[in-house]
């Protein structure tokens, strides 16, 4: 659920690059996302689907709303993980410990470096699973696109398209989103983002059956680990030992929603 943020045409542009929409199904999650609708911070995307939510006004608002309680370390790089004498620490920049509990909430092929050197099982766990790539695409235009198209599926290399600035709570400047499938994504997975954005714009372009204007803001993102291969699973792991668990989408479904309820099976396994 992340969204980039850019100071282009006398405004911050928001772009939400990760997951463009989350499905609600299971009545404890409804319940949360109804509390999200009610603080403002998420709100229906009938455009997208009859059961299709967006966060507001970015899709990062709901996590951030739920990490707004706590002492949250963001942008932080974890290498390693280390345990001693029953306390663990995080080895890398910034560096961490005096923890308790370690909880690892990473894709499966990240979780399984992580959990490795500690719990043979639940690293084997993970490393059974992969994750399809994802390259996607940023675009802001100084004017509007005339066209009536503010959503494109699965054209040619183009698996998601959308006009951005459009979901509900946006400034509703014009940008552009565009979402590669894990096709073109695999072909094209080593190159780099300066390579890879126009390419994608020229594929907007085809997709939209239009030429376009020059973009005033252009760029290009790779998600790795984009889409887990899962189609059920355990929902969360815990060693109470050990005090480690694990949990993700990659243990449940390649769904937002499945993600939220990995993290609450967990919290309660521990208690």
């Amino acid at each position: 659920m992340s969204t980039r943020r850019v100071e282009a045409l006398g405004l911050t542009l928001h772009f939400d690059h990760g997951a463009q929409y989350f499905t609600v199904r299971d009545p404890a999650f409804a319940l949360q996302v109804a509390d999200w609708e009610r603080d403002g911070v998420a709100a229906r995307w009938p455009e997208a689907g009859a059961d299709a939510w967006v966060g507001t006004p970015s899709m990062s608002a709901p996590v951030r709303a739920m990490a707004a309680g706590h002492a949250v370390t963001w942008n932080a790089r974890v290498e390693t993980l280390d345990c001693d004498g029953g306390t663990w620490r995080i080895v890398g920049r910034p560096e961490a410990g005096g923890f308790d509990t370690m909880i690892i909430a990473v894709p499966a092929e990240q979780a399984a470096s992580l959990l490795k050197p500690f719990h043979a099982d639940f690293a084997a766990s993970a490393a059974r699973r992969r994750s399809a790539p994802c390259w996607t695409a940023m675009i802001a235009f100084a004017e509007a696109i005339v066209t009536e198209t503010t959503i494109i599926r699965d054209i040619g290399a183009v698996a998601w398209a959308t006009r951005d600035g459009a979901k509900p709570g946006r400034n509703h400047a014009e940008t552009w989103i565009v979402q590669a499938s894990p096709q073109w994504s695999v072909a094209h997975l080593e190159a780099s983002p300066e390579e890879i954005a126009p390419k994608l714009l020229r594929r907007l372009e085809a997709a939209l059956g239009m030429p376009l204007p020059a973009p005033v803001y252009l760029s290009a993102h790779r998600w790795r680990y984009a889409r887990s291969d899962t189609t059920s699973g355990p929902g969360a792991l815990r060693d109470n030992a050990l005090r480690i668990g694990v949990c993700g989408d990659w243990l449940l479904a390649p769904r937002i929603e499945a993600a939220w309820l990995s993290g609450r099976l967990l919290a309660g396994l521990i208690g």
